[in-house]
C-alpha cells in the first residue's frame, strides 16, 4: 500500500499548518431547509443554532417557496424520480421540452438546452460550436467553469483586461483573420458582484463581427427591470448570442442548466456538446419545479423588486456603518478584509452574532483580496438586514477595521 503512516503524516502537517494560520475551512451542517433563517449544527457535533443565512444563492427567495415544493412533488408523482439516462436516447420528457422554451421565451432567446448543471453547460457549449481556426476573447475574471471549457476547445484562447473595453477592442483587431470571433464574459461577477457593460460589449461584436456569450448564473431572475438578466439591464436582448445560465441560484436554487441562444448554435450543442451527450437528465421533479420558478418570476417582479430594496438597504447600512463594501448594485456585496486570517476570524464572529457568512481567500479570489461576501436575498427582512449590519458594527469594531479604507487595512493586519 502507498499511502503508509510515513505519506499520512507529511498530508497532515500539510492540514496542520492551514489551522495554525487561521485558514481552516470548518464544516458547517444545515439542518433545515434553506432559507433566510436556518438551524446550523457548527462547530460539528454542537448543539443545533438558529441564524440568519447571508451567503447563499437563493437570491429571490424559491429555495424553500411553497409552490416549488408542491410542483417538485408532482413532476415526482407523474414523470418519477429519475431519468436514468442521458436526453438523445430515452432521457427526454416532456416537461424537458416545456421548460427550454420557456426559458427561451424568457431570456428572449431562440432556442434552449437543458444541461445537468450550468458548469456542464459552459464545458460543453464552446467544443461543440467552435474550431481551430476560430478565437474566444474572454474577460480575465470569468468563472472557473467557463475556463474549463474553453480549455477543452480547439480554438485559440485569448483575453482582455477585467471590463476593459478598449482592451478588448484592441484583441478584436488583433484576432480579424480569425474565422470566428466569440467574446466570452460573465454578466454578473461573482466575486465582485460588478456587472458586465454588455452595452459597450456588443457595440464592439458588432463593429468587429464577433459573437458574445454570457454566464448570467448570478443574474437570471433578478437583473434587468423583469428579472431577465444583464442583457435586459443594458437593453441589448436581441444583441447577445448565446446565454448560459443556472436553475441552482436564483431560479429555484437545486441543479441543472442551460445553454440559450441562436437556434444553429443550440442545435451544435444538441448535436456534439459532450456532457449533454453523457450526462444523465435533468431529473424530473427539478424540472417540474424549474417550470413553476419560470411561471412566478414572469408573472410578477414583487421578489426582484424586493431583493433590489434589500440590496439598497444593507449597503446603505453597511456604509453607514464605516465596513469597507465594493460599490455596485447586485446583492453580491464584498466586504473587503485582504488578510485571509481576518476574513476567517470575522466570519466565525459573526455566526457568534447569529450571522451565517464565509470568510473568501486564495485560491477562492486573488491573494491580498480576502473578504467576506454577502449575499442578499428577497427573503431577507428589514430586521434580518439591519441585524446582519449591527453584527457587522459590532464584529469590525472588535477588529478595529471601522471608517479604514484599503491602505488603513493592510497597514493594522497586512495582506
Amino acid at each position: 500500500m502507498a499511502f503508509t503512516d510515513k505519506t499520512r503524516q507529511l498530508f497532515a502537517e500539510e492540514i496542520a499548518a492551514i489551522k495554525e494560520k487561521g485558514l481552516f475551512k470548518e464544516k458547517r451542517f444545515i439542518c433545515s431547509p434553506q432559507g433566510a433563517a436556518i438551524r446550523v449544527e457548527y462547530p460539528e457535533g454542537a448543539a443545533q443554532e438558529d441564524v440568519l443565512n447571508f451567503c447563499a444563492n437563493n437570491y429571490l427567495g424559491l429555495s424553500s417557496h411553497p409552490d416549488v415544493i408542491a410542483a417538485a412533488h408532482e413532476g415526482l408523482d407523474s414523470r418519477g424520480y429519475g431519468m436514468s439516462s442521458v436526453r438523445f436516447i430515452c432521457g427526454t420528457q416532456d416537461i424537458h421540452r416545456e421548460l427550454q422554451d420557456k426559458v427561451s421565451a424568457f431570456l428572449g432567446m431562440e432556442d434552449t438546452l437543458l444541461f445537468p448543471s450550468c458548469m456542464d453547460a459552459n464545458g460543453g457549449v464552446f467544443e461543440a460550436i467552435l474550431e481551430p481556426e476560430d478565437v474566444i476573447i474572454a474577460d480575465r475574471l470569468i468563472h472557473a467553469s467557463l475556463v474549463d471549457g474553453i480549455r477543452l476547445c480547439a480554438a485559440e484562447y485569448d483575453t482582455f483586461k477585467h471590463m476593459n473595453m478598449k482592451h478588448l477592442e484592441k484583441k478584436l483587431e488583433l484576432h480579424q483573420d480569425k474565422r470566428t470571433r466569440l467574446i466570452v464574459t460573465d454578466g454578473v461577477f461573482s466575486m465582485d458582484g460588478d456587472l458586465c457593460p454588455l452595452d459597450e460589449m456588443c457595440a464592439l461584436a458588432e463593429k468587429y463581427d464577433a459573437m458574445v456569450l454570457v454566464d448570467e448564473s448570478h443574474a437570471s431572475g433578478f437583473i434587468g427591470k423583469t428579472g431577465r438578466g444583464t442583457h435586459e439591464h443594458f437593453d441589448v436582448i436581441d444583441k447577445v448570442d448565446l446565454i448560459t445560465t443556472t436553475f441552482g441560484k436564483g431560479l429555484g436554487g437545486a441543479s441543472g442548466g442551460c445553454v440559450s441562444g441562436k437556434r444553429e448554435l443550440i442545435e451544435l450543442c444538441r448535436q456534439k456538446a459532450r456532457p449533454y451527450l453523457f450526462s444523465n437528465s435533468m431529473a424530473p421533479p427539478i424540472v417540474a419545479a424549474s417550470i413553476k420558478v419560470i411561471d412566478l418570476i414572469s408573472a410578477s417582479t414583487e421578489r426582484r423588486d424586493k431583493l433590489e430594496a434589500n440590496t439598497k438597504r444593507f449597503r446603505e447600512g453597511m456604509e453607514a456603518a464605516g465596513l469597507n463594501i465594493r460599490p455596485g448594485e447586485t446583492p453580491i456585496v464584498p466586504v473587503m478584509l485582504y488578510n485571509a486570517k481576518l476574513a476567517n476570524d470575522m466570519s466565525r464572529d459573526m455566526y457568534a452574532e447569529g450571522i451565517y457568512v464565509i470568510g473568501f481567500f486564495f485560491p477562492v479570489v486573488p491573494a491580498g483580496q480576502a473578504r467576506i461576501r454577502v449575499q442578499l436575498s428577497a427573503a431577507h427582512e428589514d430586521e434580518h438586514i439591519d441585524k446582519c449590519v449591527a453584527a457587522f458594527k459590532k464584529v469590525g469594531e472588535k477588529y478595529g477595521i471601522l471608517g479604514l479604507d484599503k491602505k488603513g487595512i493592510i497597514d493594522k493586519y497586512g495582506m
